[in-house]
């Protein structure tokens, strides 16, 4: 008699493990949110990384003076050097 109901068991044991295992997930987060209270309340929109950096430089720009620039009349030369000066005629 007994390994009929083991073999009933063994043949239906998802459909008997599933609804004990949903009551017992379902009783235990029930119970934890009991016991842990609310969770706390989240910050509203929190910048990431890349927009605290960004509104941080604009900031330090803000404070600067930024049109105090070498003119370009100023400079003796303004074209990037060849390397090593090959490819570029002595200035006088």
């Amino acid at each position: 008699m007994w390994s009929v109901v083991w073999a009933a068991v063994r043949s239906k044991a998802p459909y008997i493990t599933f609804p004990v295992a949903f009551v017992v997930g379902l009783v235990g987060s029930q119970l934890e949110r009991l016991l842990r209270g609310d969770p706390p309340a989240e910050a509203p929109d929190e910048q990431s990384i890349s927009e605290q950096r960004l509104e941080r430089k604009l900031q330090e720009i803000a404070g600067e003076d930024l049109p105090q620039v070498v003119s370009l009349k100023d400079k003796l030369e303004f074209a990037p050097r060849a390397v090593l000066n090959r490819n570029r005629p002595e200035k006088s």
